[in-house]
């Protein structure tokens, strides 16, 4: 037999592992807290550099430019359509008046041709003032003529007959100067073939000899 004792083995009670416990807590709360500031310092960077993209002042500048363009293109959509609508408005305006005139003056053709008949039946009136015999003839000619200025009238042709009036040149034209005696100058002594108006508008000046 041995003489060698058996070492009592030592029993290790539950309350002796309370200080390496406590430290690998100390430990493990130390890696956590160093994992978390991590991530959070990583949110953090990740934040300001999206601030610093939204503050970017070229980011800002480009902003300003588009903004700009976007100002120069609605202005110049609103001249586009101004204009579109001044020219609608002058096409309008241009038909109106085109029918205006057509309503006015579409009889100014005919009625030119119908002066010279005219002239010529107040020749015949003046030829034949001396022929007492003629004096029927003279009667219906004069009644044709009322007849057909009445019609001429009713489409705003209008004879111009400016005997002893002033001269008037934007109505009258002289065919020459003349000693009028007790006609005051400037005046119109004699009435050569007379004028017509339509609408307002010279058809036709009257011929005249002014008193000098």
């Amino acid at each position: 037999m041995s003489d060698k004792k058996a070492q009592p083995t030592e029993v290790v009670e539950e309350g002796d592992l309370s200080p390496i416990n406590q430290d690998d807590v100390v430990v493990e709360s130390e890696v956590e807290a160093v994992l978390v500031d991590g991530a959070d310092n990583h949110d953090a960077a990740e934040i300001a550099e999206s601030v610093a993209d939204q503050t970017d002042p070229l980011a800002g500048l480009d902003m300003i430019k588009q903004l700009g363009e976007a100002q120069a293109e609605i202005a110049s959509l609103k001249d586009q359509m101004l204009r579109t609508l001044a020219d609608a408005q002058n096409t309008k305006r241009r038909a109106e008046q085109d029918v205006t005139k057509a309503h006015k003056f579409g009889v100014e053709k005919f009625a030119s041709e119908m002066l010279p008949i005219v002239d010529s039946m107040a020749m015949a009136l003046q030829a034949n003032e001396s022929d007492e015999g003629a004096q029927g003839l003279r009667d219906g000619v004069e009644m044709t003529l009322k007849m057909l200025l009445a019609a001429l009238e009713k489409f705003n042709v209008v004879q111009i007959d400016p005997q002893g009036e002033v001269f008037d040149p934007a109505l009258h034209q002289a065919m020459s100067m003349v000693d009028g005696g007790a006609i005051e100058t400037n005046k119109v002594v004699a009435v050569m073939q007379k004028g017509f108006t339509i609408s307002g508008r010279l058809l036709r000046p009257a011929m005249v000899m002014v008193a000098k």
